[in-house]
């Protein structure tokens, strides 16, 4: 499974997430202590919104921890944002087009998890992106589909709605091919101000996602970045999280 961490607030370097903490992304990338799979080694990328209203975006497939130019960029480069992704493959190919996060527009998304089933129903989940967005499709996982699905179940005009309408669409074709692989996931979505983060499962195991709100730092993450547990609170299965620029944090239940 692969690591994943969200920030909103004051404008901080990015290498402040990525490499100076105990339990840094980096560190996450080699020994994830809470993922089924230690190592997430099949690629990287970050994401960050700077003076533009559309996102900065780094991807590549190497392993985030021996990328030189990812050390040097996150030195640099200071945002109020950023998306941060490690990669471990579920079976899709190490290609820079299946390397989170995405980004379409003002938007960006990044995911962990997997859809049951997914190589049988992967023709009938294609259905689910609008024609116009078809063309941008430039990977094959299951994570860039259910975010361009997004937007054929009314991201722009309500991004919370349009994940349940998302999810229910997915889990109503794994259950007209008889799945019984369950889909698990946490995911992160982002227009600049806000970030709506879910943690969800079919089954009684979701990732793990865990998130911190201190000052003007507001955190959300597949791991902890340190073992001080007294500021981490974990997101409850089948929850929404959702911050805004303001500094509102709002937790509520999810489902399709």
């Amino acid at each position: 499974m692969c690591r994943w961490l969200s920030y909103s607030g004051a404008p901080i370097f990015l290498e402040k997430l990525l490499f100076e903490p105990e339990f840094s992304l980096i560190q996450q990338s080699l020994h994830a202590r809470k993922a089924v799979v230690a190592t997430n080694g099949d690629g990287f990328g970050v994401g960050w919104y700077g003076e533009r209203p559309v996102p900065g975006l780094y991807r590549d497939i190497l392993p985030a921890w021996a990328d030189p130019n990812l050390k040097s960029l996150a030195h640099q480069i200071r945002a109020k944002m950023f998306f941060a992704h490690v990669r471990a493959s579920t079976g899709t190919a190490t290609s820079r087009a299946n390397c989170h996060p995405f980004s379409q527009g003002r938007w960006l998304f990044m995911h962990n998890g997997q859809i049951g089933g997914y190589d049988r129903i992967r023709r009938r989940l294609d259905a689910l992106i609008p024609d116009e967005l078809y063309p941008q499709r430039g990977g094959t996982t299951d994570s860039e589909l259910i975010f361009l699905a997004l937007f054929g179940f009314g991201l722009e005009s309500d991004p919370a709605a349009a994940l349940r309408r998302t999810v229910a669409a997915i889990g109503d074709i794994m259950a007209g091919a008889a799945v019984a692989e369950p889909l698990r996931m946490t995911a992160a979505l982002s227009d600049g101000c806000s970030v709506w983060a879910v943690r969800y499962a079919t089954d009684e195991t979701p990732p793990s996602l865990f998130y911190c709100s201190i000052e003007e730092q507001r955190l959300i993450v597949s791991e902890p970045l340190d073992g001080d547990f007294d500021h981490w609170h974990q997101v409850p299965p089948g929850h929404l999280l959702v911050t805004d620029c303001a500094g509102r944090l709002d937790l509520e239940p999810f489902g399709p």
